[in-house]
C-alpha cells in the first residue's frame, strides 16, 4: 500500500475543470492518454477495512463531457457489489487447469482431481511395487508395463472419483472441504456424472484387452469394491478399510499380467503391507474433516479411534513394514 500511495504521491497535477474537493491524490493512469482523479480512504480503521474499503469512493473523471459519461459507468459499482466479486473469486478453484484445459471440460478436470495427482500415485504404488516383485531376479520392472499400470492407476482413480462425487454429493454440500466440487455444486448433473463414468469404465476395459485375461478380470473384479467404497461411511467406522481393499487390487491385477497367474505367498503378503499402508494413511488423512463428518451424520476411523489415532496408525505401519518383510523373503529379495 505504500508502494501505491508514494505513486500516486508523486503523480502530476491536472486541470481544475473538474471538482477536486475530497479528492487525496491525482493520477494518470498508465495505460490511457487522459487524467484519472482517485479517491479513497485515509483511515482504515482496521485490516478488515483496509482490504475492503469502498469502492464507491473510486471517481474517474475525464477532460471531456462525452467520453467521461460513457466510460465512469464502467468504473464504478457498489462497496456491496466489489466486496461479492472479491469473495467469489476467494473461493474458486485455482489451478493450471483454469488456464490449459478448455472451459466446457473443466468441471471434469476438476471432477477427476486432475489437478491433485496424488490419488493416481496411491493407486499406482502397488501396482508399481508388484511389478518389481514379479520382475525375473537381478533384472528391472519392463518399463512398457510400468507405463502401462501407471495409466491404468490413473483411469481407476478418476473412476473412484466419479463415483465417490456421484454417491456423496448431498454429503460433499455440507463439508467446507468438498462443497465446491462439481457434482455437488450442481455445475455437473447427476446424468451427466453418470455418462462421464460410462465412458470411462469402456475405455478402461478396452486398455485393458491387450492383457491376459486373469488380469484383465481381476481389474473388473475391483470395480465393486470401488463402487461401494462411498456408501460404506454410512454403515462403518471402517470405511477406511473398504479403501485398502479397492486401491490396492491393483497389486493383484499387476503380478497377474507379468506372470499369468498369482503367487500367494508373495502377492498376497504384498498386498496386505499395502492394506494397512492404506490404513495408516487415510485415517491421519480422515482427521481434517472429523467436525464435518459428525454435522453430516458419516463415519470414519478418525471418529472410532479420536485420541488413540497416533496407537492405532503405529499398529498399522508395524503391519504394513512386517508384510512388506515376508514378501521380500519369500521372493528371495
Amino acid at each position: 500500500m505504500a508502494q501505491v500511495s508514494n505513486l500516486i504521491s508523486s503523480s502530476h497535477s491536472f486541470s481544475p475543470i473538474f471538482s477536486t474537493s475530497n479528492l487525496k491524490h491525482q493520477t494518470r493512469h498508465p495505460c490511457m492518454a487522459f487524467p484519472i482523479h482517485l479517491q479513497y480512504p485515509t483511515n482504515f480503521g482496521n485490516s478488515d477495512v483496509f482490504y475492503k474499503f469502498s469502492i464507491k469512493n473510486f471517481r474517474l473523471q475525464v477532460r471531456g463531457g462525452h467520453l467521461a459519461n460513457k466510460l465512469a459507468p464502467k468504473f464504478s459499482a457498489s462497496a456491496n457489489s466489489f466486496e461479492k466479486v472479491e469473495e467469489e473469486k476467494a473461493v474458486l478453484p485455482s489451478s493450471w487447469i483454469e488456464s490449459v484445459v478448455p472451459l466446457k471440460a473443466r468441471p471434469y478436470a476438476y471432477l477427476i482431481r486432475l489437478d491433485k495427482p496424488i490419488g493416481t500415485w496411491l493407486v499406482a504404488w502397488p501396482c508399481l511395487w508388484s511389478l518389481a516383485f514379479a520382475a525375473n531376479p537381478g533384472t528391472l520392472p519392463d518399463l512398457g508395463m510400468l507405463a502401462f499400470f501407471f495409466l491404468v492407476s490413473f483411469m481407476t482413480r478418476n473412476i473412484g472419483c466419479t463415483i465417490n462425487d456421484f454417491f456423496d454429493k448431498d454429503f460433499d454440500a455440507q463439508v467446507e472441504r468438498t462443497k465446491r466440487r462439481p457434482v455437488a455444486s450442481g455445475t455437473i448433473t447427476d446424468s451427466q456424472a453418470l455418462c462421464f463414468l460410462a465412458i470411462q469404465l469402456l475405455i478402461g476395459y478396452v486398455t485393458f484387452l491387450p492383457i491376459n485375461e486373469l488380469s484383465r478380470l481381476l481389474w473388473v473384479s475391483s470395480l465393486p469394491l470401488i463402487f461401494t467404497y462411498p456408501l460404506m461411511k454410512r454403515i462403518t467406522y471402517w470405511p477406511q478399510a473398504h479403501l485398502g481393499l479397492a486401491i490396492n487390487w491393483g497389486a493383484l491385477y499387476s503380478w497377474a499380467a507379468v506372470k499369468g497367474s498369482l503367487d500367494e505367498t508373495i502377492v498376497f503378503p504384498l498386498f496386505t503391507a499395502c492394506f494397512f499402508w492404506t490404513l495408516e494413511y487415510d485415517t491421519i488423512y480422515a482427521h481434517q474433516d472429523k467436525e464435518d463428518d459428525v454435522k453430516v451424520g458419516v463415519k470414519s476411523t478418525a471418529l472410532l479411534f479420536g485420541d488413540s489415532t497416533k496407537i492405532w496408525t503405529t499398529g498399522f505401519g508395524v503391519a504394513s513394514v512386517s508384510s512388506l518383510l515376508v514378501a521380500g523373503i519369500n521372493s528371495n529379495i
